[in-house]
């Protein structure tokens, strides 16, 4: 029974997601950040259970990937088409978000050398900093949108090492650059409070960049 868990979590993410597209696009796109969150949760679950109870497999491999396009591809997607359908006739650059989170995927599954940090914004940093949008209103221009998503897609695909989440063991040793990325964004969010969503992604890259330079210096 315990080898058929992360799938069923896994799967859980791949529901999630499909329900957000479907409330993105009938009933309010502002709920997609939540439905992102929500399907996030599963994607770390499914991943963390596969690794405590040693059942990885390839099948569950592919199935993660194919979750992660729906849930952190097709739905940041659809709500960034939603927030520029009623401004200039770009919407459809949105379509952009699919094919490059497609693309990371790829490159992640044929990649060895992701299993301790990334290499690429990962499909689900990328979602949550495009559906996190919502906490802005309406201060972002229609042009400002859509340099944000070329900006995601270039993330996506991008050389950069970003700290992966990753845990073997909780301790601070070997865990320093992790710890203070969920330490640091707790004290944000407690000072700033959804203001700091927004900002959440961009803080974690700047963490690993500053992770990557004490590396190499050290």
């Amino acid at each position: 029974m315990k080898k058929h868990i992360p799938n069923i979590l896994t799967s859980l993410n791949l529901g999630i997601g499909s329900a957000g597209i479907f409330y993105v696009l009938t009933i309010d796109h502002n709920y997609a950040f939540y439905f992102v969150i929500a399907a996030g949760i599963f994607d770390f679950l499914d991943g963390f259970a596969a690794r405590m109870l040693r059942v990885k497999s390839e099948v569950g491999k592919e199935l993660d990937s194919l979750a992660d396009l729906v849930s952190f591809g097709l739905l940041p997607a659809f709500y960034m088409m939603k927030l520029l359908d009623n401004g200039i006739e770009f919407n459809w650059l949105a379509i952009l978000i699919v094919i490059f989170s497609a693309i990371r995927l790829a490159q992640f599954n044929l990649d060895d050398s992701q299993a301790e940090s990334f290499k690429g914004l990962p499909t689900p940093a990328n979602a949550i900093m495009l559906t996190s949008l919502v906490f802005l209103g309406p201060l972002l221009h229609e042009l400002t949108l859509i340099g944000i998503i070329l900006l995601s897609c270039l993330l996506l695909i991008s050389r950069l090492r970003l700290i992966a989440l990753k845990f073997k063991s909780f301790g601070w040793n070997g865990n320093e650059p992790r710890w203070i990325l969920i330490v640091g964004s707790v004290a944000l969010f407690l000072v700033l409070n959804w203001t700091f969503v927004p900002l959440l992604i961009p803080f974690y890259i700047v963490v690993s960049i500053l992770s990557n330079v004490s590396l190499r210096q050290g």
